[in-house]
């Protein structure tokens, strides 16, 4: 590793510095070239935990939007309500007739929407008309485009929406159907419910999700992405939007203010293209600079390399906890079949490993202990970094997709580390709160109390009622060991760094502790 600002290439120490060098205390995770592409400022940053607040949000943004709208999308549907909580007519809350609105409005206005290709394959199967995008009116300032810009298997995974080059939405939830729900998840919500098609008024399950705003330097160089993968799913480039004005919505609160913002990638070698794996290095980097704790959203625990990461770090006797939120079951029977016995086969290695008992695998129910789906990729480490993003914890979003997460780090001694530690901290506990049915000073104080992540949780989850249940594995049959074990489902695709990850930041976790 190396420090900022530095030249690095891939074939050094996940990718740069001396392995047996000197250590500088209080060395940052986030490293441009190497754990991130970019790191920029956002004046405001914030952070919506479930699509209600985000669809809301979005759709007065993309009304209020002056020149150009971009939505790249892993899947995309116009059906959806965006504001069913705000009143008015469902048919003119529906995405499709809020981008008509917007067209109609203001002449000057394009809005483009980039979606996977399979991903609109999935959509047909649902009864979606592609059509109902296209303003009749003004077919060349409503587009959508299909994104075959993938290798074979692979995946365009972001989902980012970018407003004017000002405003940027980048994070895990899609502007899709089955993802509305609100922080509460109401065993039932009358608004959970599918949209015209197949399946009509269905109504869907409790789901988790998060996706992050922001504005200032960091909401440009998400845009400059997404140009950047319009262009390369077809062909069109688009020039970056100049001039300031203020865009922020001003009912929503930022949970920071000029903070420096990390744009991390997985881009996978394609068409000319060159791998960059800078999630997985991030990923890397989180474990082993880890020193009391490390909390997990995912939609998978399907990783081997990740897990064997932790696994060495759990094998410590004064190692972190690890905390990871999951879904119960995958959703989808392939998914499971993949990702469900990958799951369990990186359990195995980790209950191993943990003679110190820091690790637990959680899956968040209702108040009728019905099954919330976890969609969030949300990390937090220590009091140091909150991250949160598209990737998931499998071996297709390091490689062979392509992802954007966002990240924000603490580092000691700059100036505002303490302000920016005690948000990520706060954040950390909101979540647990929300999972656990209890507030966040009760999770922050039993956190205190017990001196644990994983007993403060532990003193806190409950048998009935809302709360975190305890996963447990099933047993793996031969031939599902036999495919967890291939990886066929989920091949890896990155070369392994993680020893000269863990040197690098190992230096670093002696030096603050003689300190």
């Amino acid at each position: 590793m190396t420090d900022p600002g530095q030249t690095t290439t891939d074939a050094t120490p996940a990718g740069g510095g001396s392995e047996d060098g000197p250590a500088e205390q209080g060395a940052p995770l986030l490293i441009p070239g190497e754990t991130c592409w970019r790191l920029e400022r956002a004046t405001r940053f914030a952070v919506f935990v479930d699509a209600a607040g985000y669809f809301a949000t979005l759709k007065q943004a993309v009304l209020r939007a002056e020149r150009r709208v971009l939505f790249i999308g892993w899947d995309f549907d116009p059906r959806i309500r965006l504001d069913p909580l705000g009143g008015g007519r469902p048919e003119d809350d529906r995405l499709g007739a809020v981008l008509e609105q917007a067209v109609e409005a203001n002449p000057e206005l394009e809005i483009k929407v980039l979606q996977w290709d399979l991903g609109m394959l999935r959509a047909l199967g649902r009864g979606l008309q592609p059509i109902v995008l296209l303003d009749r009116r003004a077919p060349d300032r409503l587009t959508l485009a299909v994104d075959t810009h993938h290798p074979v298997g692979g995946a365009h995974h972001q989902k980012i929406v970018v407003i004017d080059d000002c405003l940027a939405f980048a994070g895990g939830i899609d502007v899709t159907a089955d993802r509305w729900d609100t922080p509460e998840h109401a065993d039932v919500n009358p608004h959970r419910r599918r949209p015209a098609g197949r399946g009509e008024g269905r109504p869907t399950g409790p789901w988790h999700d998060a996706t992050s705003m922001m504005t200032g330097p960091a909401a440009r160089a998400v845009a400059e992405l997404a140009r950047e993968r319009w262009e390369s799913g077809t062909g069109e480039r688009l020039e970056p939007l100049t001039g300031e004005r203020e865009c922020w919505p001003a009912a929503i609160e930022p949970l920071f203010t000029d903070v420096d913002v990390a744009v991390s990638r997985t881009r996978p070698e394609h068409g000319g293209t060159e791998l960059v794996h800078e999630i997985e290095l991030l990923w890397l980097a989180t474990i082993a600079a880890a020193r009391r704790s490390v909390y997990v959203e995912s939609q998978y625990f399907a990783n081997p390399r990740i897990a064997a990461a932790i696994a060495e770090r759990l094998r410590e006797p004064d190692g972190p906890e690890f905390v990871v939120v999951n879904p119960r079951v995958a959703d989808g029977w392939l998914s499971e079949k993949a990702m469900g016995t990958a799951r369990a086969l990186a359990l195995e290695v980790l209950r191993e490993a943990d003679a110190h008992d820091r690790f637990r695998l959680y899956t968040p129910v209702t108040e009728q202990r019905e099954d919330v789906y976890v969609h969030a990729k949300v990390t937090v480490v220590d009091d140091r970094l909150l991250r949160l993003g598209s990737s998931n914890l499998n071996n297709r979003s390091m490689g062979l997709d392509t992802e954007c997460d966002l990240a924000v780090e603490a580092v000691a001694g700059r100036p505002g580390a303490e302000q920016v530690a005690a948000v990520i901290t706060g954040f950390r506990d909101q979540l647990l709160a929300e999972h656990l049915g209890r507030s966040p000073a009760e999770v922050a104080a039993a956190i205190a109390e017990t001196g644990s992540l994983v007993q403060g949780i532990e003193r806190l989850r409950r048998p009935t009622g809302r709360s975190l249940a305890l996963f447990e594995p099933p047993e793996l049959n031969p031939v599902d060991r036999s495919l967890a074990e291939s990886e066929a489902l989920d091949p890896e695709k990155t070369p392994d760094r993680w020893r000269r990850v863990e040197r690098f930041f190992a230096r670093r976790r002696r030096s603050r502790v003689r300190a």
